[in-house]
């Protein structure tokens, strides 16, 4: 059951008007909506990332990186897990390496790599 609020007195009975005083109702209220506030806003450092994502695996990722998946040996994956671990480096640091000593060493071997044709 709620409770009456008798806070106007008898004025309120005769016609007056009660004075502005807000009940605690009201008040809770507010503070809720102010809490609410509170907490849609962005905390932390504001994000100044500026490119512009072409594809959804770029999402949350940094400049010139995209996600990628691929399927490998179970063996192979454990390995780099351990060098990644062992070295104190991030799992996609190591295979960003080995990318690159691979690349580097076919490029030595045979050249430029020309970019596939787009059809």
């Amino acid at each position: 059951m709620s409770k009456k609020n008798f806070t106007g007195g008898l004025n309120s009975l005769l016609g007056e008007k009660p004075t502005a005083k807000k009940n605690t109702k009201e008040l809770n209220q507010e503070n809720a909506l102010k809490y609410l506030k509170e907490l849609n806003k962005k905390v932390g450092r504001p994000v100044t990332q500026t490119k512009e994502i072409t594809k959804s695996s770029q999402e949350g990722t940094k400049e010139n990186e995209t996600r990628a998946t691929f399927i490998v040996n179970e063996d192979l994956l454990e390995k780099l897990k351990a060098i990644a671990y062992w070295d104190r480096l991030l799992i996609k640091d190591v295979i960003n390496t080995a990318f690159e000593e691979t690349i580097s060493k076919h490029e030595k071997r045979h050249g430029t790599i020309k970019p596939i044709p787009t059809k």
